[in-house]
């Protein structure tokens, strides 16, 4: 039995090396991305509402505010050292009757800066819901706490109800927000599943590029804030530049390497020309936000096609249920010896509920990149199906390794069973 072992041993660690050492080495470390993020720390702030509502005992049995503490208390333990952390409240400190003093009831718990944990959490566990909702009065001094300058900047709104003092309105905000050009994205988390703090909640997130999502319990309340505290660091240093994609190839705007914003409506094409030099290999990639509600099955297509028509490469991506962003890329290199027009498609298959606004279209960011084109062929299967001799042998040596293993498994198997029948 130990011989069987050690032989059934040897010969899948034979398998093994061999595979391994037929993939060529060292792919992933040309792959783009592997850099040290440069420039100044992308910042976040949470904004928590701590109004008399988040008494409720609804999420699980818990109340609404320990479920927030909770959460706030898993990202913090769970911060990046690159991400600079800020929280801010809203009715947190005025219990009174007077709706003017409570709707200016929002103050910066914990300053805009590296986490010191201890610090924070023990802040978040002192508070206790009090007093009304000024939303779009904190929107605003979360916007001062962040402050002007380059880098990433995010508020992350945390709540259970809409507005309670209509002035300034929240959605009017954050599309000044927008029309200003700050940059500065605002993600919302629900704790109710109202329609009308739904409908605010999304207005606001739409207006900057940000997302929504109604909280189930807790579980789904730490992982969707974690990600969005992690979500700076993925995120490009360069501002995308806006550009408007084109109904058919002939019209597109020509982009060069960079980063690009556009909006596309739900089931739209929309068209990119991209100049490809000789000996060079084009890397493109397209996200689309979800910034609304949609329906369950979707999916986001990115197509290389050259002018003639003819499909050069494409990527895909669908998902059903719940989502914030799709993304898929694809890579095309060009050896000839000129230089290149192609045309990159990008479509979607997202839906709406009946009730929910189709404009402005879904935000849309398209990177373009370029890089040396590979020397050979071979170089070819790390994208796209496997192409080449490489492949191949791999898996005529696999098959032929496993055949052997199989075979003097079933010869070592042979003598037990011959012994088991002389014992009868």
């Amino acid at each position: 039995m130990i011989i069987r072992r050690r032989w059934t041993v040897a010969l899948c660690g034979l398998l093994a090396t061999l595979v391994a050492g037929l993939a060529p080495a060292g792919a992933a470390a040309d792959e783009p991305g592997s850099d040290e993020r440069e420039g100044p720390p992308p910042k976040v702030e949470l904004v928590l509402d701590v109004s008399g509502s988040m008494r409720a005992r609804d999420v699980g049995g818990r109340t609404r505010i320990a479920v927030a503490k909770q959460a706030f208390n898993d990202v913090i333990d769970a911060m990046p050292e690159e991400v600079h952390l800020g929280i801010r409240t809203l009715g947190a400190d005025y219990a009174g009757e007077d709706k003017e003093k409570g709707c200016r009831d929002s103050e910066q718990l914990f300053p805009v800066g590296q986490v010191r944990r201890t610090e924070a959490k023990t802040a978040v566990a002192a508070l206790a819901p009090t007093g009304f909702t000024p939303i779009g009065y904190a929107l605003k001094g979360a916007v001062r706490d962040l402050g002007d300058g380059e880098g990433s900047r995010r508020i992350v709104l945390i709540t259970d109800g809409e507005d309670s003092c209509g002035l300034p309105d929240p959605c009017d905000v954050a599309r000044e927000l927008a029309a200003r050009g700050t940059h500065l994205t605002v993600d919302t988390l629900g704790l109710t599943g109202d329609a009308e703090v739904r409908q605010q909640l999304s207005c606001i997130a739409e207006a900057t590029g940000g997302t929504y999502t109604a909280v189930q319990d807790q579980d789904q309340f730490s992982d969707r804030l974690n990600q969005l505290v992690r979500r700076p660091l993925q995120t490009p240093l360069e501002d995308p530049e806006p550009v408007a994609g084109a109904e058919r190839c002939v019209q597109a705007p020509e982009l060069a390497p960079g980063v690009y914003s556009d909006r596309e409506e739900f089931g739209e094409h929309r068209w990119y020309r991209v100049p490809l030099d000789a000996g060079r290999e084009l890397r493109a990639s397209v996200s689309v936000g979800v910034d609304r509600a949609v329906d369950r099955d979707y999916g986001v297509l990115l197509r290389a096609v050259g002018q003639d028509g003819t499909e050069l490469v494409r990527g895909s991506e669908a998902g059903g249920g719940r989502t914030d962003v799709l993304s898929t890329g694809a890579r095309y290199p060009w050896r000839g010896e000129q230089e290149r027009a192609v045309c990159l498609e990008v479509s979607n298959s997202f839906s709406a509920p009946d009730g929910i606004k189709r404009t402005p279209g879904l935000p849309l960011e398209l990177t373009v990149d370029e890089v040396a084109a590979p020397d050979s062929a071979g170089d070819m299967a790390y994208f796209g199906l496997a192409r080449g001799w490489v492949p191949l042998l791999v898996l005529t040596l696999a098959g032929l390794l496993a055949g052997l293993l199989w075979g003097l498994l079933g010869r070592l198997r042979e003598p037990t069973r011959n012994s088991a029948g002389e014992a009868r």
